[in-house]
């Protein structure tokens, strides 16, 4: 592999990490992401200043408070490359880690890593953060026998909740590094959504059902979660209009007050997006934990379907998701951690059902 001699690297000293792990690694040397060969995705504008962010910040400020504080939040973002390293060491500054109480820290505040060896990505580890989480940032590093030997396509996961300012990938001083080929699905897949398409509660980045999607369909994508904060408002929907998406996911069932609101927003978003994109295939999801015995849930499963049904008696490209579907049917109870968020078997089930609407979306 081409030696990373016209990288410019900085020592675990020089970066100020002290993590023993780490610093008993002499030949170690660091280098900033926002570099080539390093590529990252999922993120607005990657290369500009810090810290990281998914859209441009005068649009997150003109939705809401909610958007502007997680718009910073770093989830579906992810750096690729290739290298044959033994080692992969991982530097972050932060402005705190993400403190849940119904979600671990591995999700919420830190990297994992998936390598491929043969066309497949495969879980690899978690650059684990402080059992207390961290007020500035943390570092980590993974090697064998996790890590596989020679040479590995490698892609790293940001956190699903907190906000990362600067990030330094630390590999063996004599290692080779490339740029990874890029998706084979390469214009992204868009989903815009509650705090549940943000990631809440997988147990780590890469079990996001988006990142699951992703992963079993080598595709792009663009995660627009917004914790409490997805409530369809002019300037978001103007704004993923603007995107050029190959599949929108509409997933905010979730964040809409009440049935009312959502039938006053849900027609607006889609015909919003539908006008800039005349076709492509749109899917509406509903809420996963839908219990039949709710009324107002079947009053929100009426507002999609009305949305749908109107698009698809105009001959448009949208798909349907009945949240009551997203679930196994024999295992619904055990598929959120609070009633509410999809733990990694809720997230798998979503996966699944959108991950099979995506693949038919695709072939419309």
């Amino acid at each position: 592999m081409e030696k990373m001699i016209t990288l410019s690297s900085l020592s675990a000293d020089e970066l100020g990490v002290t993590n023993p792990k780490i610093t008993c690694q002499s030949d170690l040397r660091f280098y900033s992401v926002k570099q080539e060969p390093f590529t990252t995705y999922g993120l607005y504008d990657p290369l500009g200043g810090f810290p990281y962010h998914r859209m441009p910040e005068s649009v997150a400020e003109a939705v809401n408070d909610g958007v502007k504080l997680n718009n910073f939040c770093t989830a579906g973002g992810r750096v690729r490359f290739v290298t044959d390293s033994d080692y992969i060491a991982l530097r972050m500054i932060s402005g705190g880690s993400a403190h849940m109480s119904n979600m671990c820290l591995n999700a919420s505040s830190a990297f994992d890593i998936y390598v491929s060896r043969n066309g497949t990505d495969r879980f690899a580890g978690v650059f684990d953060p402080p059992l207390t989480g961290y007020t500035d940032g943390y570092d980590d590093i993974i090697g064998p026998p996790w890590l596989p030997k020679g040479r590995k396509e490698v892609t790293i996961n940001f956190p699903l909740y907190s906000g990362v300012t600067g990030l330094w990938i630390g590999l063996d001083r004599n290692s080779g590094i490339e740029k990874r080929a890029g998706y084979r699905i390469g214009k992204p897949i868009l989903y815009y959504g509650s705090s549940i398409t943000q990631g809440g509660c997988a147990s780590r980045p890469g079990m996001a059902y988006e990142a699951i999607i992703s992963r079993r369909l080598d595709a792009d994508f663009i995660n627009l979660g917004f914790n409490g904060s997805a409530r369809a408002e002019q300037p978001i929907a103007d704004y993923l209009a603007s995107l050029d998406p190959i599949v929108f996911v509409m997933d905010y069932d979730y964040n809409a007050p009440d049935p009312e609101y959502l039938a006053k927003t849900h027609e607006n978003l889609y015909r919003t997006f539908r006008a800039a994109h005349p076709d492509t295939p749109v899917i509406m999801v509903g809420k996963p934990d839908f219990w039949l015995c709710n009324e107002s849930n079947m009053e929100r499963r009426d507002v999609i379907y009305r949305t749908y049904n109107n698009a698809r008696l105009r001959g448009e490209k949208v798909i349907f998701i009945d949240g009551h579907s997203l679930f196994p049917a024999n295992m619904r109870e055990e598929c959120t951690v609070d009633n509410c968020h999809p733990n990694d078997l809720g997230m798998v089930g979503m996966a699944d059902v959108i991950g099979r609407a995506v693949e038919f979306a695709l072939s419309m």
